[in-house]
């Protein structure tokens, strides 16, 4: 195998002369091994002057390229946290093209996150890679009209959440103003398009634990609006649904989409997210104490039985209960590669049976949301 040494191409003419570096646009290719930068640096090598390095090597090159080209697992800790410490260099190039191997929009929200200005999915297609790179003046948006951007309302707040999650693994600060930002966007969409058209969206282009945030927060968003909650509610509302689940950040992703139940050492794990999400935002200045309430709270119940507090009755907010049903309900309607998803007259029957637990007026106000909104 090679080493994580630093790779130089000359760009090459048709007839293998070598050019001077003026001549060709400057291209940096960064990977996570030595196949993946070999695969995309003979790609180029015709048409730009190459540099290649892997994401594992010290960074070396001082030259600002024109593009940077990314081929890296996006679920990898350390492969984002080695994109992330390069994120003052990538930023200065007028293109910053991602290939996201794997056709799930989890990878591509990741990729937008880290600084992505377009991202090609699926295998490495030279021919769309080209092309992309092939005019230095052209926005690199118009390069490729079937990878998804940014400026969408689902790939925005997924991009949200993409961002969130990192931060929270890497130590970093949160963005929360875009977050917060993100929710509106999906409180704006639902209220124009309504929430069939969302949860249909989300569904279609996301999954595991992305796809629950999203659903959960369209969910309690539409709630929220049938129950003609203010407009600041609403904004706590939705910012708490996008927080909620911010303490799944540091659990394996092996257990967050696992396929099949969990065994306790894995359950017990996962009930840590709540207080772990509390954990985390608390010291906050933006992160209202009704937000905390929620995204510590989301999964007590009326009864006592929920964790991690126990809290009963009164002890729960109104926040907090819509926030429950919705995140139930969001949990047994999502689309799972090992699961048929559920029918939304299944998951409403299954909330009117949770006696106790939740609050009976609410659930029934709810009949709309889940039924005919």
């Amino acid at each position: 195998m090679q080493s994580a040494r630093t790779i130089f191409s000359p760009a090459k003419n048709d007839g293998g002369a070598r050019t001077t570096e003026a001549v060709r646009p400057f291209v940096h290719v960064l990977a996570d091994s030595s196949d993946k930068l070999a695969g995309v640096c003979s790609a180029l090598e015709r048409q730009f002057t190459v540099a290649g390095e892997r994401l594992d090597a010290e960074a070396r090159l001082s030259q600002v390229p024109f593009a940077v080209v990314i081929r890296a697992e996006l679920r990898d800790v350390g492969t984002i946290a080695a994109i992330k410490k390069r994120a003052g260099k990538l930023a200065k190039a007028t293109k910053r093209i991602f290939l996201v191997e794997h056709s799930s929009h989890v990878g591509i929200s990741q990729a937008y996150a880290l600084g992505a200005t377009l991202v090609l999915p699926g295998a490495l297609n030279k021919s769309k890679l080209l092309a992309a790179l092939a005019d230095p003046a052209e926005p690199t948006s118009t390069a490729s009209s079937d990878a998804p951007q940014p400026d969408d309302a689902v790939e925005t707040a997924a991009t949200a959440i993409a961002s969130m999650f990192t931060a929270v693994t890497l130590g970093e600060p949160l963005d929360v103003d875009g977050t917060k930002e993100a929710g509106r966007r999906i409180a704006d969409r639902i209220t124009e398009h309504g929430l069939s058209e969302w949860l249909a969206t989300v569904r279609r282009h996301h999954e595991g634990t992305y796809q629950h945030c999203l659903l959960v927060t369209g969910v309690a968003i539409d709630f929220g609006l049938s129950l003609g909650v203010g407009r600041t509610d609403l904004e706590r509302l939705y910012s708490a649904a996008m927080f909620h689940d911010i303490g799944k950040a540091q659990i394996p992703l092996a257990i967050l989409d696992k396929p099949g139940r969990l065994d306790t050492d894995e359950r017990a794990m996962i009930e840590k997210h709540p207080a772990a999400g509390y954990e985390f935002l608390k010291d906050h200045e933006k992160i209202s104490p009704e937000i905390l309430d929620a995204v510590r709270h989301h999964h007590e119940y009326l009864d006592g039985s929920g964790y991690p507090d126990a809290l009963c009755g009164e002890s729960i907010n109104d926040i907090v209960r819509i926030l429950t049903i919705s995140d139930i309900f969001a949990a047994l309607i999502e689309h799972r590669h090992y699961k048929p998803m559920m029918p939304r007259t299944e998951a409403y029957n299954i909330l009117c049976g949770m006696t106790g637990k939740l609050e009976k007026a609410l659930v029934t106000s709810f009949k709309e949301v889940a039924l005919t909104r």
